[in-house]
């Protein structure tokens, strides 16, 4: 990955990793693009930190793609700025525009699984994007947000025994509804 010929390779590969991680966390095909585009631009500047030891390239991408993120909506609009002029970016056609559009259409059931899990804490629902909705190993999903492999399993656990809990209750309240309708 520390050449060109290597990181383009790494691009190539993981592209479509990439911009599905993003369609999955924003709704917007222009945000999409660009968060992308500041995410691999944000590994080729920190390539030099890859250490195949720690774990797969896809996690450590997958660290760097969720901090791009992370800092996105949290307003650091200098990072952004920054990495913006450094980009080099193009205008989206309208192709690509369509593209990104039916991107996010797929993705729209996963947004809404999203809102089910709304209500769990941060540090859990980051391990469960991460595993369910990425296909991270629990390991990869500790190795990007940088926690150890015990705690990622147990936010995972207690995530999904949430879940689980939230749905019934649903299902409860969703047959109880029709019932008195009757």
């Amino acid at each position: 990955m520390r050449d060109p010929a290597g990181f383009a390779a790494f691009y190539e590969q993981q592209f479509d990793t990439v911009l599905g991680f993003v369609t999955r966390r924003v709704d917007s095909p222009h945000l999409a693009a660009d968060l992308t585009a500041d995410i691999f631009v944000a590994a080729l500047e920190n390539a030099h930190t890859y250490d195949a030891r720690r774990g797969a390239p896809v996690a450590w991408l997958y660290g760097i793609a969720r901090n791009v993120i992370s800092a996105h909506f949290r307003g650091s609009t200098r990072e952004q700025h920054a990495v913006a002029r450094i980009a080099g970016r193009r205008l989206l056609d309208d192709q690509d525009v369509s593209a990104i559009e039916e991107r996010i259409d797929a993705t729209r059931a996963a947004r809404q699984l999203a809102a089910v899990h709304a209500a769990l804490s941060e540090p859990l629902r980051e391990v469960l994007d991460l595993v369910a909705l990425d296909g991270l190993t629990t390991r990869e999903a500790a190795q990007a947000l940088g926690i150890s492999s015990a705690a990622a399993r147990v936010r995972l656990h207690r995530a999904r025994k949430a879940l689980r809990a939230t749905e019934q209750t649903r299902t409860a309240h969703r047959e109880a509804v029709l019932e008195a309708t009757q």
